[in-house]
């Protein structure tokens, strides 16, 4: 009788999961990204300037993205705008510290998101090959 209520909210729930999902991942690479960059300053640590808003966003989407993304985000940079490479910078090795380990950890944490999600997983079982009969 109010199987389809159930089911209403059922699909509601499934939604309201994919946008937790997918708002909590467009806010938290950002927010992780800044954190990394501005606020444990591992962009003064490797001589280069601070990230303002789009360039966090930029960033972010750059580490979390495939390959032909970023060839997408690099062709867009070269080719439509070629004024943001007019800042100079002067980019080292950062020293070793505590702070940069960190910062650096939660940029590879951004990169790796997408990493997970392309390996397939066949749960430790090797597939029997069929025989040759050749």
């Amino acid at each position: 009788m109010f199987g389809w209520v159930l089911a209403l909210l059922g699909l509601g729930a499934l939604l309201a999961g994919a946008v937790a999902l997918v708002v909590g991942g467009l806010l938290l690479g950002p927010l992780v990204v800044w954190l990394a960059w501005n606020v444990l300053d591992l962009a003064h640590a490797v001589g280069a300037p601070e990230l303002g808003f789009w360039g966090i966003v930029l960033a972010a989407i750059f580490l979390a993205i495939g390959l032909a993304g970023r060839i997408i985000i690099v062709a867009a940079v070269f080719l439509i705008d070629p004024s943001w490479f007019h800042g100079a910078s002067r980019l080292h090795w950062p020293e070793p510290s505590f702070r940069n380990f960190i910062a650096i950890c939660l940029l590879l944490i951004v990169a790796s998101a997408s990493a997970g999600s392309h390996h397939h997983h066949d749960g430790g079982r090797r597939r029997r090959e069929p025989a040759y009969d050749g």
